[in-house]
């Protein structure tokens, strides 16, 4: 209850329940001890006592004394007193009540401030058992203001140019807070809103310097995981380095030689000798080709750069490019997928592409799933152990088949192929394939009202 509403309240109890009291016992005043009235009018003092406080608790003992007096001893409707014992009893009564009052407003004391060290103990058990996160300090303040009853806590850095909020819970402190407490360094908890009576400055500074170090905590935390990040972009920068430089070299070398080959003149070179080293050089810029167009494409899902138009597409749309080698299984009646075509191509394309490498055998199964269409890209290479299958998506560790991957690979293909896929709004899984293998499958949404089967 607050101290205004209290005294409302108080005074209320006071006022009307003396004269209640006063108007009831006076008709069976005959039939009443001087001892009974006393002791009812004592229960009212102390109802008043628990109710408004000890100051509104000796003021109903002495105005009961005079209604007793006034009221119940004779000669009546006068303050004086006739007999002896009749004066006895009115001063061991506002003895009694205010001994009562006094014990009654100590006990209310020890009561709130057990309740009071009880919720600080929570508030601080609360605040050090929480681990160190993003809005640690946020949460820290918000209790402390919900624990104050307060409109707004904060912790405010000083600088030589001015103060500088750090955190708040609720709105920003005016310039003129209801508290101010230093805590570690230039930093200080503010707390403002109604003014506080009987606050606990031990509390207090304890919640000053919980306050900043959180704020320490939090600010070392953003710092190392800012310096996790930079390690782990130089890690990528120079595996992206070792890599490149491996897959560059190898159809430079085979461009180069071919290229030299055709234009050495001492050379006499049959007609397939010279339509063999143009397949040398047509494969090696093949392979430059999709190099360069699997960084570009990382470097624009890193950036969030990638352009996604999503549409209705037939499966069979996007498998007309794949090598003569590779085995195709789609049914004429699938219905159409919701995706990008010319990404899903690309998904597809890095799938066969990772799975030629290491298996001789690959096929590119389709297949429809209640409202999703599965597209699995199936070899029976050396397949990935399933402990490091999440790993196989990442850039820069190898491919899916890495048991056998050459050293310095890029390891984009699976990357790129995730990043595409999760972009139209499907998702990617690896499976052990039966027999031996790796089957990675795209799963995609059916697109709205394609029931029938796909176009032709």
């Amino acid at each position: 209850m607050t101290r205004p509403a209290r005294l409302v309240v108080g005074s209320l109890t006071g006022a009307l329940g003396l004269a209640l009291l006063t108007v009831v016992l006076v008709p069976v005043r005959d039939d009443l001890s001087l001892a009974s009235v006393v002791l009812l009018y004592l229960v009212a003092v102390v109802v008043v006592a628990v109710v408004g406080g000890l100051w509104f608790a000796l003021a109903a003992a002495v105005a009961s004394d005079l209604l007793v007096n006034f009221f119940f001893v004779p000669p009546f409707h006068t303050f004086s007193v006739a007999r002896p014992d009749h004066l006895i009893t009115l001063l061991v009564y506002v003895g009694a009540a205010t001994a009562v009052s006094v014990a009654v407003d100590l006990a209310a004391r020890q009561r709130a401030a057990a309740a009071r060290s009880g919720i600080e103990a929570a508030l601080l058990a609360r605040i050090t058992a929480e681990p160190i996160g993003e809005r640690s300090l946020d949460l820290l303040l918000e209790h402390v203001r919900e624990t104050l009853h307060m409109t707004s806590a904060a912790v405010v850095e000083t600088q030589p140019g001015g103060d500088r909020l750090v955190a708040v819970a609720g709105p920003p402190p005016s310039p003129s807070p209801t508290l101010s407490v230093p805590a570690d360094g230039n930093l200080r908890l503010v707390v403002d809103g109604p003014a506080i009576i009987g606050v606990d400055p031990r509390l207090l500074r304890r919640l000053a310097a919980a306050a900043a170090r959180t704020a320490q905590a939090q600010r070392l935390a953003v710092e190392a995981a800012r310096a996790r990040e930079l390690a782990e972009i130089d890690r990528l920068r120079a595996a992206l380095l070792a890599a490149v430089g491996h897959d560059l070299r190898t159809p430079l070398a085979g461009i180069k030689a071919g290229v030299s080959s055709l234009r050495d003149p001492d050379l006499a070179l049959t007609e397939d000798q010279q339509q063999e080293l143009l397949a040398t050089v047509d494969e090696s810029t093949d392979r430059m080709d999709a190099l360069v167009e699997n960084l570009l494409a990382q470097s624009r899902l890193q950036a969030g750069a990638l352009s996604v138009s999503v549409r209705p597409v037939a499966l069979e749309e996007v498998l007309l490019h794949l090598p003569s080698t590779v085995e195709v299984d789609v049914a004429d009646d699938l219905p159409l997928a919701l995706a990008d075509p010319g990404l899903l191509e690309r998904v597809v394309a890095n799938l066969v592409a990772n799975s030629m490498r290491f298996s001789s055998r690959v096929l590119v199964q389709g297949r429809a799933r209640g409202v999703e269409l599965d597209l699995a890209v199936v070899d029976h290479g050396p397949g990935i152990a399933p402990d490091i299958r999440d790993r196989a998506f990442a850039p820069f560790v190898g491919e899916a088949g890495s048991v056998g991957a050459p050293v310095g690979t890029t390891g984009l293909g699976l990357t790129i192929a995730r990043g595409f896929t999760e972009a139209m709004g499907g998702r990617i899984s690896a499976t052990d394939t039966p027999g031996g293998g790796l089957t990675v499958t795209v799963t995609l949404p059916v697109a709205p009202a394609s029931t029938g089967p796909a176009p032709s």
